[in-house]
């Protein structure tokens, strides 16, 4: 991915070395709630469906003390990447709305190490990459970048892209008022019904991820050979069927929540092709 020259976003908080209390109770349990915090180890998630189930909301506070923090120059590279492409998720996303007759809203970025407080509550590392709606914040520990690379064979800077670009298509969800309808749509649902949603919303995302990456590299040439083949690898390896698998040795479709790593790859790739929102229409597909 051609990245070293891209605009680094300003929107950039940068909270690693912040220390967080750590949470005294925990939502949820049971076989299900487990279930659902081992899919959301691996990948970053929907807070408000996936975070109270891991001990989110309650009395935790976040210090404004910061310990003494060197960081390497791998990492401070990593840092640069991330400010690079929400950067450029910025420039596109700005394009699309306008050509719409819409306004977007910047979203921030918050970079943070071990745990994290968020407007959706509070969330340790684990969780993964995920996007609070609340604050309109796309919160990541850099460390996950090594879990992909290492733990989910998805190697590669444009893997990397894809997992923020992924985070940053539920805040244009957000923006659209496409998530607070599934939101109010699940509050009357049975749990496998509001999986379902969760599963749309989410293939949604990666479709709109692929849209992003369309315009990238239509307006900046950003990519380079082996790019997509980097994304849809990722989009593979964080499916629900696969992480479930891994797991525990069988998967329980009504469990899903995010999609099948098939479905992750045909919608990143649908997004990537079609260019458009229209082509991420994933609550009327009959197909996912």
């Amino acid at each position: 991915m051609r990245w070293e020259n891209g605009r680094k976003s300003e929107n950039v908080e940068d909270r690693r070395g912040k220390r967080v209390s750590s949470p005294t109770t925990f939502a949820g349990g049971g076989l299900g709630a487990l279930i659902i915090v081992l899919i959301a180890m691996y990948f970053g998630v929907d807070p408000t469906i996936i975070l109270q189930q891991i001990g989110v909301g309650g009395n935790h506070t976040e210090s404004s003390h910061h310990e003494p923090v060197t960081f390497s120059p791998e990492e401070n590279v990593l840092a640069d990447f991330v400010a690079v492409v929400l950067g450029d998720t910025e420039d596109t996303w700005h394009t699309l709305f306008k050509a719409k007759g819409n306004t977007y809203q910047d979203p921030i970025l918050v970079l943070f190490s071990g745990a994290v407080q968020s407007a959706c509550g509070f969330a340790q590392a684990a969780v993964g990459p995920f996007y609070c709606p609340a604050d309109h914040k796309v919160y990541i520990d850099l460390s996950f970048y090594r879990d992909l690379k290492e733990r989910h064979q998805a190697p590669g800077d444009f893997a990397q892209a894809y997992v923020i670009a992924h985070e940053v298509g539920h805040h244009v969800q957000n923006l659209l008022g496409i998530s607070g309808k599934v939101h109010q749509q699940q509050q009357q649902l049975s749990q496998v019904e509001a999986n379902q949603l969760s599963v749309r919303l989410e293939l949604q995302a990666d479709c709109l991820a692929g849209v992003w990456a369309h315009h990238a590299q239509k307006m900046r040439q950003i990519l380079e050979s082996g790019d997509i083949e980097e994304a849809l690898n990722a989009a593979s390896s964080i499916g629900d069927d696969r992480l479930q698998k891994q797991a525990r040795g069988y998967v329980t479709p009504e469990s899903f929540t995010h999609g099948t790593s098939a479905q992750r790859m045909r919608w990143f790739k649908q997004g990537f092709d079609g260019g458009q929102l229209t082509n991420c229409n994933t609550f009327e597909a009959t197909q996912l």
